[in-house]
């Protein structure tokens, strides 16, 4: 089904270093921006509340990934395909998953503490995770026959400094100037939040329209995939939390806050030379990122507004939530 896509496994995408610059500095703009709505008296929600935020960090971390490579295993797409998968999910809840909460009358603290935890430990997790999946599927692949693919040469240090300084000096910086500046943060806090994702959106433009025979050529399977990834993370978050017999707002916090994830981060990731070499086929990686940075927004938002028209009524019977 997705032999189409083999043409994307080959393509060095024409992004500069200019644009590379420009997308660091819009997600630098947006993880502030994002800081600028965590108050350091958020994390206190963890202690008094932890079972909650324990639930959406596993799923965000553990259970996503682990579906992702289970995914790619079912489908088989293409090497580069299925390593942007890999990486999408590797990454951190996106910018806009407090937003999406509150419009699906989730439970915006959980919401607000998860996005805190997942990217602060993104430093972390993000490098280990795409290592570890990444590394699996090649080892799976490259036994399977066919094309001999490289072991992934990724340096987890190197991936751990760069997610630092992408995303751990503006969330600490905003954290900050959230404490110490709490008026000018009400003032500057939509403004920058909606500038930032609008550049993010800009860039993601540029990137597809200066590749736009590339794009074209695959986009309708694109499309089927990153809609099948991003129902799987969106429902398996609202799995997981029922599963656990969770509270229906806390299910919708936990549902968006994995199924929105920080695909700015992967593409950043990918076009670093540091991290990916300049001979690494990024074709596939980088659509799927940029396509999951459009999509994860239309079906966020058109999820909170089917969740936000319904009444948040818990049904108890036989002493668990329904």
């Amino acid at each position: 089904m997705f032999e189409s896509l083999e043409v994307l496994d080959h393509v060095r995408l024409n992004f500069s270093q200019g644009s590379l610059l420009f997308l660091n500095i819009a997600l630098a703009i947006i993880m502030f921006g994002v800081a600028l709505s965590i108050k350091i008296d958020d994390f206190k929600e963890v202690i008094k509340k932890p079972r909650p935020a324990i639930i959406g960090y596993i799923s965000q971390f553990f259970v996503l990934p682990a579906l992702t490579f289970l995914l790619v295993l079912i489908i088989r797409p293409t090497p580069s395909v299925a390593l942007g998968l890999i990486l999408v999910a590797a990454c951190p809840g996106g910018n806009i998953s407090n937003f999406l909460s509150s419009l699906a009358k989730g439970n915006s603290a959980l919401s607000v503490t998860l996005t805190a935890l997942a990217t602060l430990s993104a430093i972390f997790m993000t490098p280990f995770n795409f290592s570890f999946w990444g590394g699996l599927y090649v080892n799976y692949y490259n036994k399977r026959g066919g094309e001999f693919l490289r072991p992934l040469e990724i340096e987890p240090m190197q991936m751990f400094i760069t997610v630092f300084i992408i995303l751990g000096i503006p969330v600490i910086l905003g954290l900050l100037f959230n404490h110490y500046y709490p008026k000018a943060t009400q003032k500057v806090k939509k403004p920058l939040q909606r500038f930032s994702v609008f550049f993010f959106l800009v860039m993601v433009f540029v990137m597809l329209k200066n590749n736009f025979e590339q794009f074209t050529v695959s986009i309708h399977l694109i499309f089927v995939i990153v809609l099948l990834h991003n129902a799987l993370a969106l429902g398996s978050g609202f799995s997981l939390a029922s599963l656990f017999g969770l509270k229906r707002k806390d299910r919708r916090s936990i549902s968006i806050e994995t199924g929105i994830q920080n695909s700015g981060l992967a593409l950043t990731l990918m076009f670093n030379p540091k991290i990916f070499p300049p001979d690494f086929e990024l074709g596939g990686m980088a659509v799927i990122a940029a396509w999951w940075g459009i999509w994860h927004i239309i079906s966020g938002l058109i999820l909170a507004s089917l969740w936000g028209r319904k009444p948040l009524t818990e049904v108890v019977t036989k002493n668990k939530l329904l």
